[in-house]
């Protein structure tokens, strides 16, 4: 079928979507057609808002609406553990647990060659300066089973170590392959419970 160039701009545009293909595309954009002007318009405020009100915090680069974020500005966080993840979602699947109470401190992305991504691309620099203050006794190592979250894991702790301080990989209870982000909070809970040094 041939769509009218406006819906075909509008399929489009949600393909570019993790994971959408053009089927789920194309109900995402009639279900949008079908909704009132006004809730569209609800709708595009509303991605708008969030695209210039969202930051990213100066110390762990996670997403916040501050800079720093409520968990670099808590002083009820444990500041002498620094969980280190791949994206700001793994943080959230791990704050989901109740579980951590220390730091984080967010890549944005994994070393993987592969893709043209180096150890330059993410932050890695960032997080070898906040280990100079001699305030962290442990690094915890939350990266996903893959060969890029392995690849990433050997190059951080050959790094880290010369720092004298700890670092342990969460415990292996995710499945090999599987996305942190996905996994429930009682797999997540266990498998930071288990955590061991490297």
């Amino acid at each position: 079928m041939i769509y009218p160039k406006s819906i075909a701009a509008l399929i489009e545009q949600f393909q570019k979507f993790p994971s959408v293909g053009p089927k789920s595309a194309q109900r995402m954009a009639f279900h949008l057609l079908r909704m009132s002007k006004a809730d569209v318009e609800k709708f595009a405020t509303t991605i708008l808002e969030a695209k210039e009100t969202t930051k990213t915090c100066e110390i762990c680069f996670n997403i916040s609406s501050n800079s720093p974020c409520e968990i670099c500005s808590s002083s009820q966080r444990d500041r002498t553990t620094i969980c280190v993840v791949s994206e700001s979602k793994d943080l959230i699947a791990i704050e989901k647990t109740n579980e951590y109470k220390g730091l984080y401190h967010v890549l944005q992305g994994l070393i993987s060659p592969m893709d043209g991504i180096g150890a330059d691309d993410i932050r890695i620099k960032e997080l070898l300066t906040r280990l100079t203050d001699n305030e962290v006794k442990e690094v915890i190592l939350a990266l996903s089973p893959s060969v890029e979250g392995e690849a990433t894991s050997l190059y951080l702790t050959k790094l880290i170590k010369p720092f004298g301080i700890t670092v342990s990989r969460i415990a292996f209870g995710l499945p090999v392959g599987a996305d942190l982000e996905y996994a429930d909070e009682i797999t997540i809970a266990k498998a930071i419970e288990g955590r061991r040094e490297i």
